[in-house]
């Protein structure tokens, strides 16, 4: 069974930036939040979305809550989450349900319920074929391969801008240049389908990822798309 109450935010700053970085220092700061199984607050790529230049604009806050009476209290009464609401420009919500999850973020994969679910394939989930898709991936990168890993950055960011029916995607990640993760929004599961297994170039540095061992550690994860709007301040 997979979670079914993932919420990604997107804050976006025109002013108050240096407010919005120093929060990134209170990693913590959510703890003890009632019904909050999983989260993880994350700066932003620059650019095109990949790029060792942070965007000091944008910051993004992943969260899994175990019901929907856990979100509402915590969109409307915890003060930490006010404060965000203040001193941002955009608060941009994404609710998000996990169909396929496979590898692990901290050891553990949050988005999954009953480890079976892994096995879950393509052809198992063809109900979500004309639903817009959400794909979450994230890697903790071996030292020794940083530079292999982002040399290819650029190549990678120029596969999915040019990939048939993406039409937003974000750099995310916890510590630069290490732990980094990436958010990206498609038209319908076909297109995914197609960039993954159909896309030379994306093939070719998924190969050489394997081939280098770039990763400590890695998660991919399908969503649907099951909302996507601006949070009214």
């Amino acid at each position: 069974m997979y979670n079914k109450h993932v919420y990604l935010f997107l804050f976006k700053f025109n002013k108050n930036k240096f407010w919005a970085f120093s929060q990134m220092g209170k990693k913590n700061k959510l703890q003890n939040i009632k019904g909050l199984i999983f989260y993880k607050f994350m700066g932003t790529g620059g650019k095109r979305g990949f790029s060792l230049m942070p965007d000091f604009s944008t910051y993004a806050l992943l969260t899994i809550w175990k019901n929907k009476n856990s979100i509402e209290l915590f969109l409307n009464e915890n003060k930490i989450f006010k404060s965000y609401k203040i001193q941002s420009k955009q608060i941009r919500v994404l609710i998000l349900n996990t169909f396929q999850s496979h590898g692990n973020w901290g050891g553990i994969n949050p988005f999954i319920l009953n480890k079976n679910d892994e096995l879950n394939s393509d052809k198992k989930i063809k109900i979500y074929y004309n639903k817009k898709i959400a794909i979450i991936t994230r890697a903790k990168v071996n030292w020794s391969k940083l530079f292999s890993f982002w040399k290819t950055v650029p190549d990678s960011s120029k596969s999915i801008a040019n990939a048939q029916g993406v039409y937003f995607y974000k750099g995310i990640g916890e510590i630069p240049f290490i732990e980094q993760a990436t958010i990206s929004l498609w038209n319908n599961l076909d297109d995914v389908l197609k960039f993954a297994y159909k896309s030379k170039a994306h093939s070719k540095i998924v190969k050489k990822s394997r081939e280098e061992k770039w990763y400590k550690e890695e998660l991919f994860s399908r969503f649907y798309l099951k909302k996507d709007y601006l949070l009214q301040k």
